[in-house]
């Protein structure tokens, strides 16, 4: 998604091509391409035995496919826990204490212990990386809200491969720059 984005910008800045966009947007295009790997037709096609070439049998294509939300719920959790520690590094003053700032933080939102956030704070790069997603790691799960509604387009015409909507999502997404 990152690469389509790029390589079809159609701007006459560079500075606003591709990935040169608004930090809310920019996973847009590489996360709604992930949509396409649940088409059934794109697996029996590409997912296929490593040594006969077989299709994947039916009864585990759907399988995987229902897989798709297991423990969505914690997932969810998880992400957006460390998504609203990284918005309170970035609130006010720094913490003496992240690690303490986190625990209050997780004590506030009432974290269940079972459940850990996706990046401990001494790993988690995108709150000190400086590359746009300092207070920006929420922009993952936003970008899932818009790729869902993205990849509707496609579902509502009936084809996920429809050349019509296929032409919007260059013409306005991919091309279009910041």
């Amino acid at each position: 998604g990152h690469a389509l984005h790029q390589m079809l910008s159609d701007v006459t800045y560079g500075f606003i091509s591709g990935t040169s966009v608004a930090r809310d947007f920019v996973e847009l295009p590489s996360q709604l391409y992930e949509h396409w790997l649940e088409v059934p037709s794109v697996l029996e096609a590409h997912a296929r035995h490593w040594q006969t070439g077989e299709p994947m049998p039916a009864d585990m294509l759907e399988r995987l496919l229902a897989a798709g939300t297991y423990d969505q719920g914690f997932a969810t959790v998880e992400f957006i826990s460390s998504a609203l520690v990284d918005l309170e590094f970035h609130t006010g003053a720094a913490p003496t204490d992240p690690m303490q700032r986190q625990a209050e933080v997780l004590e506030a939102l009432g974290m269940p212990r079972a459940i850990r956030m996706r990046h401990a704070t001494p790993q988690f790069a995108h709150v000190f990386s400086g590359d746009g997603y300092s207070a920006g790691y929420y922009s993952y799960m936003w970008s899932e809200v818009m790729d869902a509604d993205a990849f509707a387009a496609f579902e509502e015409a009936g084809d996920p491969f429809d050349p019509e909507v296929a032409a919007r999502l260059e013409r306005f997404i991919l091309s279009a720059g910041g």
